[in-house]
């Protein structure tokens, strides 16, 4: 299996010439009678030994985690005394091992074999490893930052705790770029910028306690945020030839349910029996939603707030009196539309596209670029 990255590379190396890469990407193209751009390609395994080794680095990383807390226990003698010190120096020594595993057997797996599956399994592990790690220091010394900063009260010393952790989220966003850096995983710009918007929003509730009751909104801003930086890896390579362009599924994956789960939210769609003004109401947010993933070519949208679609499409039938077919009914609705947007996306999008004007030079090509 052959991504839009490795013809990208081939064609760098002078293996395939530009006009043979772009053939072959119109013969594909003319098969699926559909542009390359609307697969929305990315690459999650380059065959069954992906599945192979990410078990294997799996079983590796709980390993190395598991014995570097026993050591971290044997230092400081965890069976006798109990404390968050204690505990905390075993979990970072823990996680600070798993860290360095990962990074290491990225150094084969990824930089030398490029092996999707693993590579995303590896990068977590790093990222999620130093996390843990770092934020068990500071877990460990709790009892003495407190002291020295003179967090007395429940609020000082929440505010604390929220600063710690923006500088364990802020550590981890700069080791991930480093991890870019050496290897070029597409998932990682979207896990720092996701780690940015736990720090921030975890920052702000921490030291501004009334602003727990704005998360929603906060999150929604944040979401939209990372889906401008997706829209910008996007129009970057707008043929999605290139890693920007597996870069920006990520992104946009990321950015989904920031925008989407907040929204829903807001309205209380799940907070209780959903009316017929409501449920018109997320219909209408849900096609809102569609114009938006058919102009930028992304689908994430769509998946991330299908759930609510799904529950006041099936409120509506069971207000309609067809309680016990309400679920079945929901799901031949909802299907029956999803595979016809699929099927007739590519019209859809022309028609979407064609309506916003200049902009449409800024978006995926909604036909595939012939060879002259």
């Amino acid at each position: 299996m052959y991504s839009e990255s490795d013809l990208a590379n081939a064609v760098e190396a002078g293996v395939l010439s530009p006009d043979a890469a772009a053939a072959f990407r119109n013969h594909v193209a003319a098969g699926r009678s559909t542009p390359t751009v609307d697969e929305e390609h990315f690459r999650l395994l380059t065959g069954f030994n992906d599945i192979f080794v990410a078990i294997a680095a799996a079983l590796i990383l709980v390993a190395m985690g598991w014995i570097g807390f026993y050591i971290g226990a044997k230092i400081m003698d965890l069976d006798a005394i109990q404390g968050p010190r204690q505990v905390g120096v075993a979990t970072a020594i823990g996680g600070f091992m798993v860290a360095g595993t990962s990074w290491l057997l990225a150094e084969y797996f990824t930089k030398r074999r490029r092996m999707a599956l693993p590579s995303i399994l590896l990068l977590i592990g790093f990222a999620g490893g130093f996390f843990a790690g770092l934020g068990a220091v500071f877990g460990a010394n709790a009892p003495w930052l407190a002291e020295l900063f003179g967090a007395t009260t429940e609020l000082q010393e929440r505010q604390l705790a929220g600063a710690c952790a923006a500088i364990v989220g802020v550590a981890t966003a700069g080791v991930t770029w480093l991890h870019w850096r050496r290897f070029m995983v597409p998932i990682t710009v979207a896990v720092g910028a996701l780690s940015l918007v736990a720090v921030g929003v975890g920052l702000v509730t921490a030291l501004v306690p009334a602003s727990q009751e704005l998360v929603n909104p906060m999150l929604l801003a944040c979401g939209v945020l990372v889906f401008a930086f997706a829209m910008h890896w996007d129009m970057s390579d707008r043929e999605r030839r290139t890693r920007r362009s597996d870069v920006a599924f990520w992104l946009h994956l990321g950015a989904a349910p920031l925008i989407a789960h907040p929204v829903f939210h807001m309205l209380g769609v799940f907070e209780g029996q959903i009316g017929a003004p409501m449920a018109a109401l997320v219909l209408a947010l849900y096609v809102a939603f569609a114009f938006v993933a058919l102009a930028v070519d992304r689908r994430a949208l769509l998946v991330s707030s299908l759930v609510y679609v799904l529950w006041a499409m099936y409120a509506l039938f069971e207000k309609s009196g067809a309680v016990e077919l309400a679920a079945a009914l929901t799901a031949l609705v909802i299907g029956s539309a999803l595979l016809t947007l699929s099927a007739f996306w590519q019209p859809m999008r022309r028609s979407v596209v064609g309506l916003l004007g200049s902009f449409e030079d800024r978006l995926p090509p909604t036909r595939q670029v012939a060879v002259a």
